[in-house]
């Protein structure tokens, strides 16, 4: 039950960095049709409609900063994470399990840290409703708090696989890992 629950909300969480990331390519998209369009009324002679997304890079900024955060938890998971796999390759079973027990209570105690920082952005925020200083004034307190929300989604599936690796031994991700190093020796 509990294990679905969490599959469930990695999913989720990617599935927003998704929506993030389509949301840029819309957002870019309609400029970039504007600019086109403006193109061909000047080559027609005709005066140019002049369509600009105000703020586009300030939003798309935001949108980036929260698709990453988002995708975080997921991509640790799957094992998409830029790890040292080359020294814990290395080293023997027994002393893996150690330092990747080591490294993944440094990283929940580092990223609960974080989560606790960028909400406490978000919240100063909020309360003092603070806005972007762009041409559209986007209240800060929502780009803060998706990177809050994936911060600590990250911050469970951490928790997570270091369960796993104390009931295991072998944290979900090490799948992926021995598939890629299959792959390179065949």
């Amino acid at each position: 039950m509990m294990r679905r629950f969490l599959d469930g909300l990695y999913r989720l969480a990617l599935w927003l960095s998704a929506l993030c990331l389509v949301a840029i390519a819309m957002l870019v998209g309609l400029q970039l049709t504007g600019r086109i369009l403006d193109g061909l009324l000047k080559l027609a002679g005709l005066p140019p409609y002049g369509f600009v997304i105000l703020s586009l890079s300030e939003i798309a900024g935001y949108l980036l900063a929260a698709a990453s955060f988002f995708a975080l938890a997921a991509t640790l998971k799957a094992g998409a994470h830029i790890r040292v796999t080359m020294l814990l390759s290395a080293v023997g079973e027994a002393r893996r399990h150690v330092l990747e027990i080591w490294a993944f209570g440094v990283s929940v105690v580092f990223c609960a840290y974080m989560t606790w920082n960028l909400a406490s952005f978000a919240f100063v925020s909020w309360q003092f409703n603070e806005v972007s200083p762009g041409l559209i004034p986007v209240p800060l307190v929502y780009p803060q708090a998706a990177m809050a929300v994936g911060a600590f989604i990250l911050t469970v599936s951490l928790i997570d696989e270091c369960m796993i690796v104390f009931r295991r031994g072998r944290p979900t991700f090490r799948a992926a890992e021995d598939a890629i190093t299959l792959g390179k020796e065949g």
